[in-house]
């Protein structure tokens, strides 16, 4: 949308041939992370199995996977086992389909659409969702901790550890805060983008170390992989919004418009919609750059920047 495929791929440095590997490693990731929250998650049984109900509507209600994409493709750059980087995308999902589940809410962001089908309070009810949220978000836990994910209790101490800041008030949860009340305040541009950091930017970051925790890299590499996820977050970021205003529904599979209809600032609405496409440009360039430092390994995170750039939903 932003960019033409070719445009694209050249305006972040990616090198002839890795684009063309990046659909299959993502559809690769998300086969992998259903088939792991198939039998991660609960089967509906008992008296309580309506919630049970509502959490599977919610994680395999589609999406690109791209949160566990993300730690199967950083634990590849540490030979970590397949089974260990599996079960903590699968952990991340469960934390990323929550909080979809609770902003949807009327107390939220009140949505009635989600990946092209009712939201979960919609399908279900009001209270029956926030449970459903609560019980994934839990789930997340329960499953890092759990010596399936890593021999080591340390690893999987510093991924619980590491996963609770991310989602809690100094990161998604702060993020959201500040996202509510930001139709009443002035916000600028560095407002925006801290709350970018906090509400989405969080996750990007666990999802990135996540791999490094789990091979046990280096701190130069957690590093490294912070400061790509910083770049990614925020490009994502961008580029929901500009779908915000130039998207769809139909292609979005949510509806659109909506920031403006609550005069929240973003950075489209602070920037303008060519600086704003110039800042995802750079920073797409910069993370593909990043990348280049772990050589074919890295094939596939080097052309992530391209796939958002032209996303369409």
């Amino acid at each position: 949308m932003v960019l033409s495929a070719d445009s694209a791929n050249r305006s972040v440095g990616i090198p002839p041939g890795v684009k063309s590997s990046f659909p299959a490693a993502l559809a690769i990731a998300a086969e992998a992370v259903d088939a792991a929250l198939e039998l991660l998650l609960p089967k509906p049984a008992g008296l309580h199995a309506r919630v049970q109900e509502a959490m599977r509507y919610a994680v395999f209600a589609g999406g690109k996977r791209l949160r566990p994409f993300l730690v199967m493709q950083s634990a590849a750059l540490f030979d970590v086992e397949p089974q260990q980087a599996v079960r903590t995308a699968a952990a991340i999902e469960s934390v990323h389909t929550y909080s979809l589940v609770h902003d949807d809410l009327p107390c939220m962001d009140d949505d009635d659409l989600r990946r092209g089908r009712p939201t979960a309070h919609k399908a279900f009810d009001e209270a029956t969702a926030v449970l459903a949220g609560d019980a994934l978000l839990t789930a997340a836990f329960e499953i890092l901790a759990d010596a399936g994910t890593h021999q080591s209790p340390s690893v999987r101490c510093r991924l619980v550890s590491e996963l609770a800041r991310a989602a809690g008030n100094n990161g998604m949860i702060g993020g959201q805060m500040i996202d509510m009340q930001a139709a009443e305040k002035h916000l600028l541009a560095d407002d925006v983008i801290t709350l970018q950091q906090m509400k989405t930017g969080a996750l990007f970051e666990f999802c990135c170390v996540a791999g490094s925790m789990l091979g046990q890299g280096s701190i130069a590499d957690e590093k490294r992989l912070r400061g790509y996820a910083h770049d990614i977050g925020l490009l994502f970021q961008i580029t929901d919004d500009l779908l915000d205003v130039l998207g769809s529904a139909e292609k979005t599979g949510k509806a659109v418009g909506k920031d403006n209809e609550q005069g929240k600032k973003t950075l489209v609405s602070l920037w303008g919609i060519d600086v704003a496409r110039q800042k995802a440009q750079g920073l797409a360039q910069r993370a593909a750059q990043t990348m280049a430092h772990y050589g074919p390994a890295a094939d596939a995170l080097q052309a992530l920047p391209a796939y958002l750039l032209e996303r369409e939903s």
